[in-house]
């Protein structure tokens, strides 16, 4: 074990002291998820280093020892719980369906968890988990990674100096070009699966718009399957009306021939319009990693989002506003300090609750066509 002394935990459970030594993290799942976005960012946080990879796949069992020689691989998460006095963190990677079942068997074995979104298929089941991590005093976790996107950053400065009023309204769209559906979990038609986007893009722009503009009072929705063949909404829209008087206008679509703007927000001072997606995912999928260079999360200037009133943005209207870098390793670095007792919980499960409140909201006002009062 890493550290060297059993402490009483919050709720008066014992454990391994993580005040020292280098935490060791199990990782649930090596898809997209666990190789592209977990496996890297764990790896570039000082004082993190990735134990375990577990997936009964033989290629991906390959690729996770060829990407990290050092790792060890188990075929089943039995057989990583089985040695959860060796970790200090298990990391649920795995398929939308699998979240919920892996993060409570996770803390039953009590080891601190960091869970990918959704979190869980419902907010009933999310509050549960952050009950039974409160009553073992263990840190549970979500990964919203995009609340360290460039755009996401720039926005909250903006809105923390005051530079464009009081926000009226909040435009996001979450929107790819894919007319042709790509198959697997993510696309099924099957609830248990936890598919669609309205679960997948939608966990994300409703949780940026939950944390800038406060809790959701009402939800209106349209939900679609537009593509031949798909199984699963490709097409969602979600309106939240926020206890702050701020209206959210979020989109998430795989359909969208053209691509609007990522954020539009619309101030009694001015309005900010900001186009394309923060580089950090492609340059994860590319085989780059944090810490390779200096100019990680950064964009060229020519994407820069503009800040002004009374014109376009597309014919010149406004000042460019230099995208802050994103900051992916931001979450495990906080997950790490959270762990040590030295940092707060970056994204907590009641956070994640409160999220799937409003797509919940969402998904039974696309189906009755009425809008959801919270």
């Amino acid at each position: 074990m890493t550290g060297t002394t059993d402490t009483t935990g919050a709720a008066g459970t014992t454990g391994p002291d993580r005040t020292t030594g280098t935490l060791r993290v199990g990782l649930v799942g090596y898809g997209l998820a666990g190789s592209v976005f977990h496996a890297p960012l764990i790896a570039a946080t000082e004082g993190l280093a990735l134990d375990t990879v577990v997936t009964s796949n033989p290629e991906r069992q390959a690729q996770a020892r060829a990407e990290s020689p050092d790792v060890r691989v188990a075929a089943t998460p039995d057989e990583l719980f089985g040695r959860a006095d060796e970790l200090d963190l298990i990391v649920i990677a795995s398929p939308n369906r699998t979240h919920v079942p892996l993060a409570t068997a996770a803390l039953k074995a009590g080891v601190p968890v960091v869970v990918d979104k959704p979190i869980a298929g419902t907010a009933a089941e999310a509050r549960e988990l952050a009950a039974l991590a409160e009553e073992r005093g263990l840190l549970l976790s979500v990964f919203q990674n995009r609340r360290w996107d460039n755009d996401f950053l720039t926005l909250r400065k903006l809105l923390e100096d005051g530079e464009l009023g009081d926000v009226l309204r909040f435009e996001s769209r979450f929107e790819r070009w894919r007319p042709e559906p790509k198959g697997g979990w993510r696309e099924s038609g099957d609830p248990a699966e936890i598919g669609g986007l309205l679960y997948d893009l939608g966990s994300h722009v409703v949780d940026q718009a939950l944390v800038l503009f406060g809790p959701a009072t009402a939800v209106y929705a349209e939900s679609d399957i537009r593509r031949p063949g798909a199984q699963a909404d490709d097409d969602t829209f979600i309106a939240i009306t926020h206890a702050s008087g701020v209206r959210s206008h979020l989109y998430a679509s795989a359909t969208t021939a053209q691509l609007g703007p990522r954020f539009r927000v619309l101030g009694s001072r001015a309005g900010y319009v900001k186009y394309g997606l923060d580089p950090q995912e492609a340059a994860l999928r590319e085989g780059e990693r944090p810490g390779d260079a200096a100019a990680w999360g950064l964009e060229p200037e020519s994407l820069w989002g503009r800040v002004g009133a009374g014109e376009s943005p597309l014919t010149g209207g406004g000042r460019p506003e230099p995208t802050l870098p994103g900051d992916y390793p931001a979450y495990y670095a906080a997950v790490a300090a959270a762990l040590r007792g030295t940092g707060e919980n970056p994204v907590t499960a009641l956070e994640a609750a409160a999220a799937l409140d409003v797509l919940e909201a969402a998904r039974r006002s696309a189906h009755d066509k009425v809008t959801v009062t919270l």
